[in-house]
């Protein structure tokens, strides 16, 4: 059987692969098919904080497999034309970053479908219960609804952020196409915790600040491909910083151009 291969920097020992990845804390014992597209087949996943062990196995367990019929397809003709859609089978959980994901069978990565539950840690639980937006000076501006997602809370948001006063910089991307970065500066406040673990953090609400970026055009070096550039984000803002300072610090950090302002 061939060596798992996950990385260049991982080590191989025969059926067994040793990852250390330094910025991933995680508990997972996983049980793994393969998808049948590669050849890292059935496997098993061990791993605690940084550190990962996948030993290749035998095909004790195989990939699902699902006939998708398109003969009703112009495009395809003939009776019994279509393809066999693969996907891996998993069972076992991981825990990472606030949650324990449980898989127990084919994992089609699609509702309803995939064979897969997961369970939040209550106590890391956030509940955004404040959105608000900002003028040029800093000043609060309006506040934006939060909650269930409904048509009704888009247009009045969309509405809201239409008339917010949005700081406008030009800037050269990788290939020196200039383009202008619309800045509206964000806060978001967040509840911790659910049910009793809300009273391990009473007053003591998360809150973000951000600076969130519109661009005029596709920036970045995989813009008209067919993966696509980004069109906007957001930047997280550092105390006493500007929409200015901000973007110029996100343009260092991305190796675009700063050029100036925009009335």
């Amino acid at each position: 059987m061939k060596a798992i291969r996950w990385s260049d920097n991982d080590r191989y020992f025969g059926r067994f692969t040793y990852a250390h990845e330094s910025r991933r804390k995680q508990i997972v014992v996983m049980l793994g098919s393969g998808d049948g597209d590669d050849d890292r087949g059935c496997r098993l996943r061990l791993a605690l904080g940084s550190h990962t062990l996948v030993i290749a196995l035998p095909a004790i367990i195989k990939p699902f497999r699902r006939w998708v019929d398109t003969s009703h397809y112009e495009w395809s003709k003939g009776e019994g034309s279509g393809y066999w859609n693969q996907s891996a089978r998993e069972y076992g959980f991981s825990a990472s970053e606030g949650a324990v994901h449980w898989h127990y069978g084919e994992q089609t990565h699609e509702w309803p479908g995939s064979k897969s539950k997961v369970w939040f840690f209550p106590w890391r639980e956030h509940n955004q219960v404040r959105k608000s937006l900002y003028d040029l000076s800093g000043e609060h501006f309006a506040d934006i609804p939060v909650g269930k997602w409904s048509n009704s809370r888009y247009e009045v948001t969309k509405a809201i952020e239409g008339v917010c006063p949005a700081a406008k910089f030009e800037f050269e991307d990788f290939d020196g196409e200039r383009i202008v970065a619309a800045c509206r500066m964000e806060e978001s406040e967040w509840k911790r915790g659910k049910g009793i673990f809300r009273l391990l953090y009473l007053g003591r609400n998360r809150i973000d600040r951000g600076l969130d970026l519109r661009f005029s055009s596709e920036v970045g070096k995989r813009k008209g491909s067919w993966k696509g550039g980004t069109v906007g984000h957001s930047v997280t803002m550092l105390p006493g910083e500007t929409h200015e300072t901000v973007f110029r610090r996100y343009c260092e950090q991305e190796g675009l151009t700063f050029v100036g302002g925009v009335n």
